[in-house]
């Protein structure tokens, strides 16, 4: 019985890693068409921002919501208006959504869902520049 379960375990996770290792990867931790991908680097270096962009935001939240201090470094409209990108005809795509065009998820929405991470964020937050 429990080399039967093991030799399902280890079947189990082999079949995980070849589904991991053949899902479609990023060759850019940003989209195509965003400011972001005009430059060469973000806030924080691209490796402390896959790992830690969120208690980034979150302590920029507290900041904000305690203090009123709305623009700094790690403001989340400041990640919207540098990662977003714009399609052929100009038009925002939110940085939650798809483009139409490519059929590409956007920054946060390919990040997250290849992470499995929910994206709640943008459920009261803009997905796109709103203006100054």
């Amino acid at each position: 019985m429990v080399k039967t379960v093991t030799r399902l375990l280890l079947i189990a996770a082999t079949l995980f890693s070849i589904g991991v290792s053949a899902a479609p990867q990023r060759t850019s931790a940003v989209v195509a068409g965003s400011k972001a991908a005009k430059l060469d680097a973000c806030v924080e270096p691209t490796s402390l921002m896959r790992r830690r962009h969120f208690e980034l935001i979150k302590h920029q939240r507290d900041i904000t919501v305690h203090q009123g201090i709305r623009k700094t470094k790690y403001s989340l409209s400041g990640c919207v208006d540098c990662h977003v990108a714009k399609d052929s005809h100009g038009k925002y795509i939110p940085v939650n959504g798809v483009n139409p065009e490519t059929g590409e998820k956007q920054f946060c929405a390919g990040c997250h869902e290849y992470a499995g991470v929910e994206l709640p964020c943008f459920s009261c937050h803009s997905t796109v520049p709103t203006g100054k």
